[in-house]
């Protein structure tokens, strides 16, 4: 699966809270694997910003 762009544009939070938990994910994908990731043969981080994106995976940031 692509990245979905519109949804990348038209993300009106805080674009640092998304960089923070795409890295973060993209972390935990490397440690401990994804079928996700598996299936599409795609990248670390384009697995991660995708999965934060479209919901699959919810994230919140402790301050």
């Amino acid at each position: 699966m692509i990245l979905p762009l519109n949804k990348l544009t038209d993300y009106d939070n805080n674009i640092y809270k998304l960089t923070v938990a795409s890295i973060r994910r993209a972390y935990q994908i490397t440690m401990t694997g994804d079928e996700e990731l598996d299936e599409d043969n795609d990248k670390v981080v384009s697995t991660a910003i995708r999965q934060i994106l479209t919901d699959k995976v919810q994230y919140q940031i402790e301050e």
